[in-house]
């Protein structure tokens, strides 16, 4: 007998997430002990500003490989009773003494996880020289200081009991860890709280995992709540990371983090079937999905569920839309880079929502984890294109385009949907269809957070979830190259959004993505 293997599937089950439910205020994170960290914020009197910030800053301690007190991000603030949302920018930006001319090319395209021109020692990629300005506490100090309610102090002590009781060591943390860890090794600091003894923290084999520390990551948080966030600037903790990047041979400046302000402007407005779309707009993927939204505006948005025609309308509008992007905005980004952003969405009784995207860029920043402060820092670098003279070069203190991209679908003036998602260049794909199930489509919460997506992440292809229908993979197949793979969280083929939906009897429900094992909506009682 000649037996040829079918193709191997990873997951043998199918995989629900529980969505949440209430009439006062919600959180949704990739990590639910962040999102209860945001709800009892909520419940000691805070608004949905606080328990964002709240929940981003617990995120430091609760999910280190995607965002934390090094990395940067941008927030969409719609505060209850007012026309339009605020931009809040804390985009990555590069020191004043970058030099382009360090960024040496091999004349190679790097051959692990980035498809991107290579540079001598992946010094782009991870290291002190992948650092961009750590904008993230500049952007939760804004945020507080203009429509907080509560002190500091209470808004930060859920990050500051989180990070004391330590990482959870279970299967999860474990996984993440192994995935970075041939670069993970190479910076000794890290190395000492992520490989103790060379090797990744392993759970136990029965009971409850344990919890590890994440070096003096407790001891910054606690400065931070006593002496304000921006220490982190202009404080004593500012000047311990200037010194240990420096040590490292980094160019971050205690300058570079003094002068670390966030820009603020309106939401840009975009009408969609109906309603109003507030996006971030800059360097992110706003203009990108405007161009999405244009192109989708004749598709068939008959029936309960997308047709096969709707699906391959989608995957040609977004090819041409990156084709635009990738040239026009800059000429590459990283393709298939293990971006490991994170997302947040918070609303209060009131109706204050707030979206806030954040990250580290790839899976553990930098892999520089600072001795004195625990910081573990970006590698927003890598959002440059190294190569001399395209639209997207490095350059001393220039910001790089992104791909995050909160939203808020506001309705009559209130917030209908707000969401977004981490996945690099899949957050895009994601975030528009999680949207337009729910809003076009009329899926429920649940039943738009569990339906099958397809990603288009560059001009050149799409892939599709394997349990679309076969009439939808086979008109996309027909249609253009085709990849068909699974929902995972290892590998990670899709972005991974959440959403809160506002109806307008009061109601609030709200989802995360049912591949992240960690992530949930919590509402409060």
């Amino acid at each position: 007998m000649q037996y040829v293997p079918p193709p191997h599937v990873t997951q043998h089950w199918q995989l629900s997430k529980p969505s949440a439910t209430g009439r006062r205020g919600m959180v949704v994170a990739q990590a639910k002990g962040a999102a209860e960290a945001g709800v009892a914020v909520l419940d000691a009197g805070g608004n949905a500003m606080d328990a964002a910030v709240a929940t981003a800053l617990a995120l430091a301690a609760h999910e280190p490989w995607n965002s934390g007190l090094g990395g940067i991000g941008f927030a969409l603030v719609h505060r209850a009773g007012q026309p339009r949302a605020k931009v809040v920018d804390f985009g990555p930006r590069a020191p004043a003494a970058t030099d382009p001319k360090r960024y040496k090319l091999t004349g190679r395209m790097t051959t692990d996880l980035f498809a991107w021109p290579e540079v001598e020692n992946d010094i782009n990629i991870h290291g002190p020289l992948s650092v961009a300005v750590p904008a993230s506490v500049a952007g939760y100090e804004y945020i507080h200081r203009q429509w907080g309610r509560l002190p500091l102090a209470d808004v930060i002590a859920p990050a500051i009991a989180l990070a004391r009781r330590g990482l959870p060591q279970d299967w999860y943390t474990a996984l993440k860890v192994v995935t970075s860890a041939s670069a993970i090794r190479l910076y000794p600091h890290t190395a000492a709280v992520y490989l103790p003894g060379g090797l990744p923290p392993a759970p136990p084999y029965q009971g409850k995992p344990g919890f590890f520390r994440q070096g003096n990551l407790p001891e910054t948080l606690d400065r931070l709540g006593r002496a304000g966030l921006r220490d982190f600037y202009e404080g004593e903790i500012a000047v311990s990371v200037a010194a240990d990047i420096k040590a490292l041979g980094g160019v971050l400046s205690l300058e570079d983090l003094r002068n670390c302000q966030v820009r603020t402007w309106e939401a840009e407005q975009v009408g969609w079937r109906g309603r109003t779309l507030q996006l971030t707009g800059g360097l992110t993927a706003a203009p990108t999905l405007k161009r999405v939204l244009e192109g989708m505006a004749d598709a068939p948005y008959s029936g309960k569920t997308p047709s096969a025609e709707w699906y391959c309308t989608l995957a040609r509008v977004m090819k041409a839309a990156y084709a635009e992007r990738l040239a026009g905005l800059g000429e590459s980004e990283p393709l298939s880079a293990e971006s490991c952003t994170t997302h947040l969405t918070a609303c209060d009784a009131e109706g204050n929502t707030v979206a806030v995207t954040t990250t580290l860029m790839s899976s553990f920043g930098s892999r520089v984890l600072l001795p004195q402060s625990g910081v573990l820092l970006n590698n927003g670098m890598m959002w440059f294109d190294p190569r001399p003279g395209v639209p997207n070069w490095i350059a001393p203190g220039k910001r790089a385009l992104c791909n995050m991209l909160p939203i808020i679908l506001a309705e009559n003036g209130r917030p209908f949907i707000a969401g977004g998602a981490s996945g690099g260049r899949r957050i895009l794909a994601s975030v528009f269809q999680l949207m337009t199930f729910i809003a076009d489509f009329g899926m429920d919460v649940d039943t738009a957070a569990h339906h099958p997506r397809i990603d288009v992440s560059s001009a050149d292809g799409a892939s599709a979830d394997a349990r679309l229908p076969a009439a939808v993979l086979d008109a996309l197949a027909a249609d253009g190259s085709l990849q068909v793979v699974e929902h995972n969280a290892v590998p990670i083929n899709f972005a991974c959004p959440s959403v809160i939906v506002q109806s307008a009897d009061g109601t609030r429900t709200g989802i995360s993505d049912a591949a992240s094992p960690w992530s949930g909506a919590v509402a409060q009682a």
